[in-house]
């Protein structure tokens, strides 16, 4: 009896870990994405001082935010983004809107990716 109870409380932990570690992925990544979104508007109308205080503040979130996903995710995946982000920052520093559009593309892509893929079901169990 002693063991089933030990083994219901070891699954109730590691359900609540990936619950609660999802939804801080997700968090972390909307918070993110919202700035992706915010720069590539930005980029749109022009606004290329707009566009590269925006890069600055998603740079300053992903280090904020993302200090502790090696933890739990892929170190290619977090390296991809990093230099994704920093195609990114350049593109923007040199006012190349098309190749700016298209790394913010590729940049929110992988971010909206990660829950999903990290996410407790049976397909990622099987």
């Amino acid at each position: 009896m002693r063991l089933l109870v030990t083994l219901v409380i070891i699954l109730t932990l590691l359900i609540s870990l990936g619950t609660w570690n999802n939804k801080a992925l997700r968090d972390s990544t909307d918070t993110i994405t919202g700035q992706i979104e915010q720069v590539m508007t930005a980029i749109d109308g022009q606004h290329w001082e707009q566009a590269m205080q925006q890069t600055a503040k998603i740079e300053k979130s992903w280090h904020e935010n993302a200090r502790w996903w090696p933890v739990f995710l892929d170190h290619q995946e977090i390296d991809n983004i990093e230099f994704s982000l920093a195609k990114v920052k350049k593109y923007v520093d040199t006012r190349n809107a098309p190749l700016a559009q298209g790394q913010l593309s590729e940049l929110h892509l992988m971010l909206e990716h990660i829950p999903d893929k990290e996410r407790i079901n049976l397909e990622n169990i099987f």
